[in-house]
């Protein structure tokens, strides 16, 4: 089989080039932005907190008897916990994709009852969300 002719070369180089360009702008194009992250995180906040709050043994006597439907509850706020969790964000866009550093709780809400800090770090790329990690947090420590 003869060598390659330089036309050929050069084809192959500029559809592989055509190729990798139209990646980067597609990845330019699909940088999810605030409006999609807020979504992403409304629908994850909605998961934790219905795992984390609505679990029958942790809920104080009263609270289970005046919370009929905790997830239910949980569900309602979804909108508001989006809006929260945007709020609290930063990010940092890079074009192809941007990182979300959020931070929520920490604040002292009753005398000796802290609600806990926790800290979270979002991938947005492709038009799609991946929480890289998450978790609490120490007062005093940078925001991710």
């Amino acid at each position: 089989m003869p060598p390659p002719s330089t036309a050929t070369r050069t084809v192959s180089g500029l559809l592989g080039l055509t190729a990798v360009a139209a990646g980067v702008i597609g990845l330019i194009v699909t940088n999810p932005g605030p409006a999609a992250f807020e979504e992403f995180a409304a629908e994850k906040l909605t998961e934790v907190a219905t795992e984390e709050l609505c679990r029958k043994e942790d809920l104080p006597l009263l609270a289970r008897l005046l919370i009929q439907n905790c997830p239910q509850l949980v569900r309602s706020q979804r909108k508001v916990l989006g809006r929260l969790a945007r709020e609290h964000s930063r990010r940092y866009n890079f074009g192809l994709l941007s990182l979300y550093g959020t931070r929520l709780g920490g604040e002292q809400v009753l005398p000796h009852w802290r609600i806990p800090r926790y800290d979270a770090l979002t991938l947005g790329v492709a038009g799609q969300f991946l929480l890289l990690t998450a978790g609490e947090s120490q007062a005093g420590s940078p925001m991710p």
